[in-house]
């Protein structure tokens, strides 16, 4: 995930929607930037402890906020991987005569069975836990207006 993070800010950074510094490449080719900021960035997520009471006095249990965290975006990420692999019908229908060096296996069947079971696993979680599956989306919905301002800084620069 921090690797694929990292090409994230790269083609945001590329698009004007990040830092410009996150998309520049190294003399090897490697967002080195978008690397290190993203490394840095998850280690502060993985490094903060938190601390619950357990079911005796005086006994505690320690967690880390990246694992609470994965926890709420989990069901969100499974939305957004269902919509990348519905992308594959959206591109063959769109761009038919488009070069494809991998073709997806067991087209159709295999991709409308992972979107079908994707959104059948959001379904459960959103009903088993709605607290922790309603944070995810949350957390995802404020990169919305993020993406907006960005947007509007890089028309005017």
């Amino acid at each position: 995930m921090i690797l694929a993070g990292a090409r994230i800010y790269y083609a945001m950074a590329r698009d004007g929607l990040f830092f410009k510094r996150a998309g520049t490449l190294s003399s090897r080719h490697v967002p080195l930037v978008a690397i290190v900021g993203q490394g840095i960035w998850a280690s502060l997520l993985t490094l903060p402890r938190t601390v619950t009471a357990g079911a005796k006095p005086g006994e505690f249990k320690y967690g880390n906020v990246y694992g609470q965290l994965l926890d709420y975006v989990i069901s969100a990420d499974l939305i957004f991987y269902a919509l990348m692999v519905g992308a594959v019908f959206v591109m063959r229908r769109k761009a038919p005569d488009m070069d494809r060096p991998y073709r997806t296996f067991g087209y159709p069947i295999v991709p409308v069975v992972y979107i079908a079971i994707a959104m059948l696993l959001v379904l459960d979680l959103a009903y088993l836990t709605p607290a922790t599956s309603g944070i995810g989306y949350l957390l995802v919905l404020t990169g919305i207006p993020v993406y907006f301002i960005w947007r509007r800084q890089a028309k005017t620069s």
